[in-house]
């Protein structure tokens, strides 16, 4: 029989509220998103070398304006030339990978994790995650929730308050609930 762990790792349906590994994966980041978001603004040379310890891979000039929120924090790689703004949530139980040159509006979220429809398994605290991966030169405006499975393509804007569920191509404009591509830019 599998652990939580083993599931997780699998890809499969699991519970993280019933493995102890997972959950102090969970705590350690909570604890550094803690620090991280009650360090002054003013000390961007502190702000780059805690991000380059709780992220997986962090390129040159990253900036995450505070506060900042994820899950495990090693499932997220930026490239270089990263900006987020404040409210940046990453859920990220499955990679979330960004490519250089990619800037984000306010409250956005990246979400990898998803629950099942079947009640019973829900109600156990059963989940999925599906990973994200966000192209290069890519902007992403305010408000705007991508979910679990999606790619963004390189070159493409996606339009404040858009939910992405589903594939964005490259050098798009992209906007709506759900979003959908208006336009080749």
């Amino acid at each position: 029989m599998m652990t939580e762990l083993e599931k997780w790792k699998a890809g499969e349906l699991y519970n993280p509220n019933q493995d102890p590994t997972l959950l102090a994966m969970i705590h350690q980041a909570e604890l550094r998103c803690f620090e991280y978001n009650r360090t002054a603004p003013t000390q961007p040379d502190e702000l780059y070398r805690q991000l380059k310890g709780l992220l997986g891979s962090v390129g040159e000039r990253c900036r995450i304006i505070q506060p900042f929120k994820c899950d495990y924090g090693f499932n997220i790689h930026v490239g270089e030339d990263f900006f987020a703004n404040c409210n940046l949530v990453v859920l990220d139980g499955a990679p979330v990978r960004f490519g250089k040159h990619v800037y984000i509006g306010p409250n956005c979220g990246f979400y990898t994790a998803g629950h099942p429809f079947d009640i019973e398994q829900r109600n156990q605290g059963i989940e999925y995650a599906c990973a994200i991966t966000v192209g290069d030169n890519v902007w992403i405006g305010g408000h705007v929730c991508v979910m679990p499975g999606v790619s963004i393509g390189s070159n493409s804007v996606i339009g404040a308050g858009a939910v992405v569920t589903r594939d964005v191509p490259s050098g798009v404009l992209a906007a709506g609930n759900p979003c959908r591509v208006i336009k080749p830019i």
